[in-house]
């Protein structure tokens, strides 16, 4: 009796969901999350566990068993893991960079370039430095932006016209840092490479900078504005800078050595902590804090508390420096990681019954070509930001549902990965009721839809993205040696394509 039950359970057979029963899963995760999330403020990372909830009931009735949830969850997690492992330490190398000296370097002479004859360009090009040094479009504005509309209003410019450009600029840096989470989880959704993504990102970012730069060099000039000096604001920042750090050429070293990296395409985790041993030594060596502070930074992240400079008080300082020097710390990474980790966990038990390979072939059954799959993704994505009103989670879960379709047509990843931050991480701050669409309108004093036009790099990534998909410019395929050509070949021999 007891081998007939095994025989039977051996022999049950897993159920296809229907189209409704797989699609049904992501209705409630995008109910969840728009509702939930974008107007009630609840947790995103439980609300995607609750989705992953209702896609496990539906895989345990269809015959799946939670051994095969769990294996499926495992699966998804294992492969993203070193891509979430240098997410933690881009946070490691902040930390170590604040500390060192080096972020603050070169933010104190990004500041120095301010002129307020080029208010609307300088503007762009400052929080653009700014961002790519700090990784973080909101600390970049928060600070040196909030400084320049300070500049903006007492000479009497138009608001909306200057803000434009402080958030473009912030999210060209936030864009292409690899100090930026977006950067980094974008690559962790598509499933390729960290520098391979940031290096394809120029065929579409370049267009739009030089294209803003333009923009905002013809309007500029054209402005009736006053004269002004370097305002207060931005000298107190770059005078309580100057204060805590003692600048030098070596603490460039540690920027070189990514820089030298990624050109050399050198392992990324090794380089960034070559590059953060460095930072560290340039902090105990020329900046006068301890070891023990030096590894604190590395992983809390650096504060104020930690500067021993007689007679210095943290309290005196303004704001604006606080909020630009603590940063970093591998913990600060750890609310990026927990949302990609819950996402991941939705996906894979989604993944166990098959359900998002149903979908996606419903949707993508009509897209016969590059350009119908890059317009899909971008579709996907801005519908997430609009519901969602979540950047990060606009990256992974359209990430995580065109993963397999971009390979199956030949299409490298970070082709992939550049789309996903082109329609989703530039265009968030763009959309009024988004986190950080309210955070820049707040911050920069103007209200979000009145500087959208002037936001130029936030929609450009989009235009172009579009255009080299209908043209074939800038689209990178999958050749023979890749270590995607493997899947490519088994992903259309499953449909019965043979590939040459």
């Amino acid at each position: 009796m007891s081998n007939k039950n095994n025989q039977g359970k051996a022999e049950r057979v897993k159920k296809q969901p229907t189209f409704f029963l797989a699609v049904l899963p992501i209705i409630v995760m995008i109910f969840l999350l728009g509702i939930g999330y974008g107007v009630m403020g609840l947790s995103p990372e439980l609300l995607m566990l609750v989705s992953a909830v209702v896609a496990g009931v539906i895989a345990l009735g269809l015959g799946h068993s939670w051994d095969d949830i769990m294996d499926s969850i495992v699966s998804k997690l294992s492969k993203t893991m070193p891509a979430i492992f240098i997410l933690i330490i881009v946070g490691l190398l902040i930390g170590s960079w604040m500390i060192g000296g080096t972020i603050p370097m070169m933010v104190y002479y990004g500041l120095k370039i301010i002129n307020p004859s080029f208010l609307v360009i300088t503007s762009f090009l400052v929080t653009a430095i700014v961002s790519i040094c700090t990784g973080t479009s909101w600390g970049s504005a928060g600070t040196v932006g909030v400084a320049i509309m300070g500049v903006a209003a007492g000479m009497g410019a138009p608001l909306p016209i200057v803000a434009g450009a402080v958030v473009s600029g912030a999210y060209f840096g936030d864009k292409m840092s690899p100090l930026s989470d977006t950067t980094n989880l974008a690559p962790i959704a598509a499933g390729s490479k960290l520098y391979e993504h940031i290096g394809h990102m120029f065929w579409t970012t370049l267009p739009g900078f030089a294209i803003a730069a333009v923009v905002y060099t013809i309007v500029g000039l054209n402005l009736d504005v006053g004269s002004a000096g370097t305002p207060e604001r931005v000298t107190q920042v770059m005078g309580s800078i100057e204060n805590i750090f003692s600048f030098n050429i070596l603490l460039l070293v540690p920027v070189i050595i990514v820089l030298a990296g990624s050109l050399l395409k050198k392992p990324t985790i090794p380089v960034m902590l070559l590059s953060s041993a460095v930072a560290i030594f340039n902090a105990v060596a020329f900046q006068g804090f301890s070891l023990q502070q030096g590894f604190t930074a590395a992983i809390d992240g650096f504060g104020l508390s930690m500067i021993n400079i007689p007679g210095f008080d943290p309290s005196n300082l303004i704001p604006d420096v606080a909020r630009l020097l603590e940063r970093g710390g591998m913990k600060s990474m750890l609310s990026t990681v927990l949302i990609a980790f819950c996402a991941y966990g939705f996906a894979g038990t989604l993944a166990v019954t098959g359900s998002l390979d149903i979908v996606l072939d419903k949707l993508t059954k009509s897209v016969k070509s590059t350009f119908g799959l890059v317009s899909a993704t971008i579709v996907s994505c801005l519908t997430a930001v609009f519901v969602t009103s979540n950047g990060q989670l606009s990256i992974l879960i359209p990430g995580e549902m065109f993963s397999k379709s971009y390979i199956k047509r030949g299409l490298h990843p970070k082709n992939l990965s550049r789309t996903l931050e082109d329609s989703a991480t530039v265009t968030e701050p763009i959309v009024p009721w988004t986190a950080a669409g309210v955070y820049m309108a707040t911050t920069l004093g103007v209200p979000t839809l009145q500087y959208l036009p002037w936001a130029i790099l936030c929609y450009t990534g989009v235009i172009f993205a579009l255009i080299w998909a209908a043209t074939g410019i800038g689209i990178s395929k999958i050749k023979k040696g890749d270590e995607y050509y493997e899947e490519y070949v088994n992903l259309n021999k499953a449909d019965g394509v043979v590939v040459e």
